[in-house]
């Protein structure tokens, strides 16, 4: 007769059984040691599984030193030309080939990211900071605020979008005038941040809406916490996430649009350097030098889709269904 000590013994010791029988399917329990993993952990995680996040992270990189340090991809200055060799198609010596002026269309090229990211980046922080600014107090506050708040907004966001910058920029950039280039950038963000932030406000007025009513945000009203502190500690940092996605697909978008009002002639204007100026002046040359087009419309769309498919890829991170 075994001693039951012994099976009690043998019950509590990992790898055997009652009765002294060693079992190889019983798991020895690994020691839990360290942290539990925040969300940026997961959210890093995440992303580092995935080849799209860091195909766009490389491409958004190079596009934002080229903005920053233009002189790291090529030494000629883009706006000196011979009018003798204009219109060659790419060579060894102008790799994108040369302009009507002679000019080297690589050169213009790089320093054309310029324009596009500083822009893009300034009308991105201002959209965000307004219109999530905006969406906290209306949709925290609520009652007769939200519904004033929501109708202003209602206001801007029926406007058309192209009309609407043509309109601001035919106002304070009138044809034949030639304000400096800062100044022009400036009118172009100041005109993409007021006929954008309706957007922004709306997707942080959601996220504030399902998380005000929270049993933490609950627990700290119980407690005497202020609505300022509450907002600031509690609801605004758990509603970032909704707004670093559109933060992220909005400067691609931005890119875009400025491309686009520079190719309309209402953004920057030449001598200024855009991919949009070089797209309207190379579409009369297509067929003598058709690099003079597609080299700029190349490094737009993919400065573009760089910027979409990052924020693509947070947006998979952050939302555990997609994963």
């Amino acid at each position: 007769m075994s001693d039951p000590g012994e099976n009690v013994e043998a019950a509590v010791r990992p790898g055997v059984a009652p009765g002294g029988l060693h079992t190889a399917e019983t798991p020895v329990p690994a020691p839990a040691t360290g942290k539990p993993r925040g969300q940026f952990a997961d959210v890093w995680a995440e992303l580092r599984r995935k080849p799209m996040f860091w195909i766009s992270a490389f491409l958004i990189l190079v596009f934002l030193v080229m903005a920053a340090f233009p002189s790291l991809f090529t030494s000629i200055d883009p706006d000196q030309g011979s009018l003798r060799d204009n219109l060659q198609g790419p060579s060894k010596d102008a790799w994108f080939g040369r302009d009507i002026q002679g000019r080297d269309i690589y050169a213009r090229t790089i320093y054309g990211a310029q324009a596009s990211i500083v822009v893009s980046v300034i009308a991105t922080l201002g959209t965000v900071l307004i219109g999530g600014f905006i969406g906290v107090v209306s949709g925290y506050i609520g009652g007769w605020v939200d519904g004033l708040l929501s109708r202003i907004a209602d206001v801007f966001f029926g406007l058309p979008f192209l009309l609407g910058a043509l309109l601001i920029l035919f106002t304070f950039n009138p044809p034949g005038s030639a304000p400096s280039k800062l100044k022009v950038e400036a009118l172009v963000a100041v005109s993409l941040m007021v006929l954008s932030w309706p957007v922004s406000m709306r997707i942080m007025r959601s996220a504030v809406l399902s998380v005000k009513e929270a049993d933490y945000i609950v627990a700290a009203r119980a407690l005497g916490a202020s609505p300022f502190r509450i907002v600031l500690r509690h609801v605004i940092p758990n509603c970032l996430a909704s707004m670093l996605v559109y933060s992220t697909i909005l400067i691609g978008s931005f890119i875009g649009a400025e491309a686009t009002l520079s190719y309309l002639g209402v953004g920057l204007k030449s001598p200024a350097m855009s991919w949009g100026i070089m797209i309207n002046e190379a579409q009369q040359f297509l067929r003598d030098v058709p690099g003079w087009l597609f080299f700029p419309a190349a490094f737009l769309v993919t400065a573009v889709l760089a910027f979409v498919m990052l924020g693509e890829s947070i947006r998979e991170a952050l939302d555990p269904k997609l994963r």
